[in-house]
């Protein structure tokens, strides 16, 4: 069926379409794809769903919660729903975004530079987001330990629940950083031809 979203089968990369344009066709965006291992694009593509999926169920069950409250019938079991999606939402958006370059990234001040000075400063900001990440999910993990001795009302379900989204971000932030670093030593950071004049950017 045309017009859908392809989450699974990508285009190989061709003479006439070097980075195998999937843009309009999947959720994985094609942007400083000489930075990208194709096998994470699926990854990319099920965080990008999982993205949607948080984002709709947090504004669905706050549309929920106020009406219940309006009329006088709170459901106070929505509270702990709306703070699952709106927990779990962040984190996986702060991953995914990593893998985007749109979070997390000092995209500004590396594009202003080239040869070595560019290298440099892609280089230590890619090991800055590694930092992070890796503290994300070390801290994180220790964090969801001792969720499991606090519990959530109305449910008394363990905060762990909540926590666990962290070191799962931190995890994922780190992969993808890596994934950068490693990509941008053996190809360069700064976009190939082909990227700047899709981009509408002077080469």
């Amino acid at each position: 069926m045309t017009g859908e979203f392809n989450l699974t089968a990508l285009p190989e990369p061709t003479d006439a379409n070097p980075a195998g344009d999937h843009e309009d066709r999947s959720l994985v965006l094609n942007r400083q794809r000489h930075l990208k291992w194709r096998a994470l694009d699926r990854l990319e593509a099920v965080l990008m769903v999982l993205c949607g999926i948080t984002l709709l169920g947090f504004s669905t069950s706050v549309v929920f919660d106020i009406v219940t409250r309006t009329i006088g019938a709170p459901w106070l079991w929505l509270q702990e729903v709306t703070q699952t999606f709106f927990i779990y939402g962040i984190f996986i958006g702060a991953a995914v975004a990593t893998r985007r370059n749109d979070h997390l990234y000092l995209a500004a001040i590396g594009e202003s530079m080239h040869g070595r000075k560019r290298l440099a400063i892609e280089t230590a900001i890619r090991l800055v987001v590694i930092g992070v990440g890796l503290f994300l999910t070390w801290y994180g993990y220790v964090n969801f330990l001792r969720g499991f001795g606090s519990y959530r009302m109305p449910s008394m379900t363990p905060i762990a629940s909540l926590y666990g989204a962290i070191p799962i971000s931190g995890a994922l932030i780190a992969l993808f950083a890596v994934e950068q670093l490693v990509n941008g030593w053996r190809h360069g950071f700064e976009d190939p031809p082909q990227d700047t004049v899709r981009e509408g950017r002077p080469s």
